[in-house]
């Protein structure tokens, strides 16, 4: 028998938003929108008409919950949350969500199924601004931030950044070249700004910084900031099954997309795409997966203007804090924006990985849990089924073994951002193949892992890189990025590592254009191939690491092919 599918259409939009002032006059779409999400019944596509439809926290229904490598909140505002629902389509067909003030924009939480079609998510007064330099003279900088794109003003000598609902001061900048990459800098990417000025006009301020030291010029946009990363765009908890197609993230208070104990995750088309006039896209990782396992699918997207990476795939690891007997233990969520979600659940496997050393136990000793107890928001006591390894005590961590995910990342585009292009720290197999990676500020890809920083974890066994163009990248100096390709988990004391964190990496039939940077570093890692892969080199920007293309820290890999000559 088939399925019935039911159809909701809502049968009105408005186009009423003038500008970013929060005294316009708008309607409050989200109220109805999400009483037909209510409403739809396992099988159901809801059918929106294409147009603009906005989102307030005042109507948005308050929930608490806690979102991994982001600012924790409470009582969040969320604008569409589909929880408990199964085999829903929201199919937007083109229309832009606008969300206006603080808020988390949308949330697929306890879902299968869900598939989100054809809709771009914005704010209506973005969480930063962006001004061209037009003079730099006398120690200062004058910029021309257009009021029709960017809402803020200058009071007391200072500037402010507003949104609806609050305000906010800036601290930091990202320069850009005006036709859209990040300009290269020594520096990395975001340099101190104050946010001491004084208004010139209309539309220019002039601010008591000297962008010439920078190394910038006139002509150049820089996108000023804070450190604050309330929300991501759209978040998955305990979803399976999720599907994300044509969606577009053109800015975001965080990520773009956060999944976290999520399966099987598809994303076809859409990414971070630059609204007209604007430069900057979301405000961290265009996708983060933390804690996820099954298929992570990624295809045809375009990713650009991040402040950082286009994708990010890691497990998350506590550490052991205190041994209370021998299968009992307390740990830790050791990094303050990756707490309270749920990590081990009874009957889950642990992996076990030696803190200094970074090295992984063999799955015979691995462990299995048999009760959890969450202490309070950073501390959970585990229970195992049998006594922990020997060797294994304080100071060491745990992994969950039942939630690693596979990766194919094929056919994007990812360009003109801080940071790297792509990140993955897991065991289950990696495709990364037929993307072309422009002009990104660090690494074009970067197999990280460690168990002293963001507690980021799940050792590679098997990276398969090919068929990509990696055009320019490492054009600014970025943490753990030495080279295009970057093999770099944080080993405290590698000289007593006996065996390496990653080990499969194989690197071929790639396209290198690059200004003399390093091609490839390695660390800890072993069975590393780099073949067949076409490099011209050039002097478009500044040279770095010496002129080698080859980086080797520490150990070399025992299974190791490299070309002798380039």
């Amino acid at each position: 028998m088939k399925q019935r599918i039911l159809i909701f259409v809502l049968s009105f939009f408005f186009v009423l938003e003038t500008g970013t002032s929060a005294s316009a006059t708008v309607v409050d779409n989200g109220i109805e929108i999400r009483e037909l999400v209510e409403r739809a019944v396992e099988g159901a596509k809801v059918v929106l008409p294409k147009g603009e439809y906005h989102f307030f926290p005042a109507s948005s229904p308050k929930m608490n919950f806690y979102v991994s490598n982001h600012d924790q909140q409470k009582d969040i505002p969320v604008g569409l949350p589909i929880v408990n629902k199964k085999k829903l389509t929201l199919d937007a067909r083109g229309s832009t969500f606008i969300f206006h003030g603080k808020m988390q924009p949308i949330l697929v939480m306890d879902s299968d199924k869900v598939q989100l079609r054809n809709f771009t998510i914005r704010y209506a007064a973005p969480f930063y601004v962006e001004g061209k330099i037009t003079k730099i003279a006398g120690g200062k900088t004058i910029l021309e931030i257009p009021t029709k794109l960017f809402s803020w003003k200058v009071e007391n000598g200072k500037f402010r950044i507003l949104r609806e609902g609050g305000e906010a001061g800036v601290n930091m900048a990202l320069a850009f070249e005006s036709d859209g990459p990040m300009v290269p800098r020594d520096g990395g990417g975001d340099m101190g700004w104050t946010d001491s000025a004084e208004q010139v006009d209309k539309e220019h301020v002039r601010f008591d910084t000297d962008a010439g030291k920078q190394g910038l010029k006139v002509g150049q946009i820089l996108v000023l900031r804070n450190g604050m990363r309330p929300h991501p765009a759209v978040v998955l908890y305990r979803a399976k099954d999720t599907k994300l197609v044509k969606i577009i993230f053109s800015d975001s208070q965080g990520m773009g997309l956060l999944a976290q104990r999520s399966e099987n995750v598809t994303i076809l088309g859409g990414g971070c795409v630059r609204a007209p006039g604007r430069i900057y896209t979301v405000s961290a990782d265009a996708t983060h997966f933390s804690n996820c396992r099954g298929k992570i699918f990624v295809k045809g997207a375009l990713y650009e203007g991040m402040m950082d990476d286009a994708i990010n795939v890691h497990s998350t690891c506590l550490s052991i804090e205190k041994v209370e007997s021998p299968t009992s233990f307390t740990a830790k969520y050791m990094h303050h924006q990756s707490i309270g979600f749920e990590v081990f659940e009874k009957g889950e496997k642990i992996q076990f990985i030696r803190g200094k050393t970074l090295e992984n136990l063999p799955p015979e000793e691995w462990g299995t849990v048999d009760s959890v107890e969450m202490l309070d928001p950073t501390h959970v006591r585990i229970t195992l089924e049998k006594p922990l390894p020997a060797g294994i005590s304080e100071g060491d961590a745990v992994e969950n073994a039942s939630w690693y995910p596979s990766v194919k990342f094929v056919d994007n585009t990812v360009r003109h951002n801080r940071a790297r292009g792509a990140l993955f720290t897991t065991p289950m197999p990696v495709l990364v193949k037929g993307n072309k990676f422009i002009r990104s500020h660090g690494s074009a890809i970067l197999l990280a892992g460690d168990a002293q920083g963001w507690y980021e974890s799940g050792a590679c066994n098997g990276v398969t890189i090919v068929d990509n163009v990696f055009d320019h990248n490492l054009t600014a100096g970025y943490q753990f990025t030495d080279a295009v390709i970057a093999i770099c988990p944080e080993v405290r004391d590698p000289d007593n590592q006996k065996k390496p964190y990653h080990v499969g990496i194989c690197i071929e039939g790639n396209t290198f254009l690059s200004h003399h940077v390093p091609l490839l570093s390695i660390r800890s890692a072993d069975n590393v191939v780099f073949r067949r892969n076409n490099v011209r080199w050039d002097d478009a920007f500044t040279p770095r690491g010496g002129g080698s293309p080859f980086l080797i820290h520490g150990n070399p890999p025992k299974k190791l092919d490299l070309p002798k000559n380039l």
